[in-house]
């Protein structure tokens, strides 16, 4: 027995650690779906679904906020706070969690740990016991301070029961998971009771966009902005990287808005005056990226409108961050790929910033791989769900994978054939395509050889 452990604990340290890191969100997952099975989760006080169960086990841990049924109207209690526990795990990630809790108690990280949170965290090696400290703090004072201002609007209207309300969306908004306990107001309500509220809809927003950047660009400001001026020296540079995020993340909310007040204006604004039709414009413009909550009724928008959504949806958020997409520097890699081929250029160039092929490649894979997973998806939807169009299908799909949560009132009619595939849409979305490529083909001490291999030429175009 005792010869048996060091042999496991080899076993462990051979397997890559995207491997570990893609496998940890699986055994949460269904650990998740044992606990949302048992009766006392249910309000009814009777077991749920085994497939109702692994679908919202999987969008919680996922951060996506699709869900087959009102969560306030089907889950107690326990059955809220396990949903809140699998949103907090799937926002940060199982390996931020442990590496993170293992550095407060003052205990030493192995070369193991450190490889696990560099794979999770997209930091390096030297920063990685800083940036996880960081994440983790950042994140429960964002958080708190995100709950402490919707009391301010939940406790007046819901008495105590408002102190649940604005924890639960407080952190459901950071990770930009999506999921409400409204319910209780009218099923699949969201937050289109509080459209003509700015502290509702801003709070919601800023926690949105925070949890949205990325935990190396907020580790970059803190270190670059914050901590000189508060030891009375002067700012640094913000890395490329993150000036590329904060610059596209601006682009890409100015935009939305604009398109939606202009798609929307006389269709689900239409009761509004002009600063709750800007309110709301700003805050779809948000929450299409990659949070899930609405403000107004997503079936009846638009098909023009619900494109519009299906293409912020697709970029999604940025890396190393709560939220999903292809990611923010993904999209400006690959178009600033195509836009180098139509010049002539061999090179893809970003702000006078050379980027190195491997880059284009993985961004190449990444939007290659997303394409055909939303187009399986949509079209397993369109085919067990007659009634649902083609629009609405895609609308669907790419919520999934994107792990946004946005739904045209189709997630509740799934087939099971398409809850499956809605369930593996969001689990590759959360994990991501090339990591779970990667996690099933590395070995360990597989290296390229050193053959050279002859060119072959192939026409296209």
């Amino acid at each position: 027995m005792e010869e048996e452990i060091p042999s496991l604990k080899k076993k462990l340290k051979s397997i890559p650690p995207v491997r570990l890191i893609v496998v940890s969100f699986l055994l949460v997952i269904l650990a998740g779906t044992i606990l949302l099975g048992l009766p006392f989760s249910a309000r009814n006080g009777l077991p749920t679904a085994p497939l109702d169960a692994l679908f919202t086990s999987t969008s919680a841990v996922c951060v996506t906020g699709l869900v087959v049924f009102d969560t306030w109207s089907h889950w107690n209690h326990f059955g809220q706070a396990v949903i809140l526990l699998l949103i907090q795990i799937g926002g940060l990630g199982l390996v931020t969690f442990t590496t993170g809790f293992t550095l407060l108690l003052r205990r030493k990280l192995g070369f193991r740990d450190m490889q696990l949170a560099v794979e999770n965290t997209a930091g390096s090696v030297l920063h990685v016991r800083r940036l996880i400290k960081i994440i983790l703090l950042f994140t429960f004072l964002c958080e708190t301070v995100g709950a402490l201002l919707l009391m301010l609007r939940f406790v007046p209207q819901y008495g105590s029961h408002g102190v649940w309300i604005s924890v639960f969306t407080a952190v459901s908004a950071y990770c930009n998971a999506g999921f409400d306990i409204l319910g209780f107001r009218r099923p699949g309500i969201s937050l289109t009771a509080f459209a003509n509220d700015p502290l509702v809809s801003l709070t919601v927003s800023m926690l949105i966009i925070t949890g949205g950047l990325g935990f190396v660009v907020i580790n970059d400001i803190f270190s670059a902005k914050v901590s000189p001026r508060l030891t009375k020296q002067r700012p640094n540079v913000l890395r490329f990287h993150s000036q590329i995020v904060l610059r596209f993340t601006l682009l890409l909310l100015i935009v939305g808005t604009v398109l939606f007040f202009a798609c929307e204006n006389d269709n689900t604004l239409r009761h509004m005056n002009w600063m709750e039709k800007l309110n709301v414009s700003f805050f779809q413009s948000v929450t299409s990226r990659t949070a899930g909550f609405n403000m107004v009724d997503t079936a009846s928008m638009r098909d023009i409108t619900k494109l519009v959504m299906v293409f912020l949806m697709f970029i999604g958020a940025s890396p190393a961050s709560t939220g999903g997409g292809i990611k923010t520097t993904t999209f400006i890699v690959l178009v600033s790929a195509v836009a180098s081929v139509m010049r002539g250029n061999d090179e893809a160039v970003v702000f006078k910033r050379r980027l190195d092929k491997f880059t284009v490649y993985r961004s190449l894979a990444i939007v290659s791989i997303g394409v055909i997973v939303i187009m399986i998806t949509a079209g397993t939807i369109m085919t067990t769900n007659s009634a649902t169009n083609g629009v609405d299908a895609l609308f669907e799909a790419t919520s999934a994978f994107a792990t946004v949560g946005l739904t045209a009132n189709v997630t509740p009619t799934l087939s099971v054939a398409a809850k499956i595939v809605v369930i593996c849409a969001m689990y590759i979305g959360r994990v991501g395509p090339v990591s779970l490529g990667l996690a099933f083909t590395l070995r360990k001490g597989r290296s390229a050889s050193g053959t050279v291999l002859p060119e072959g030429k192939i026409v296209v175009g």
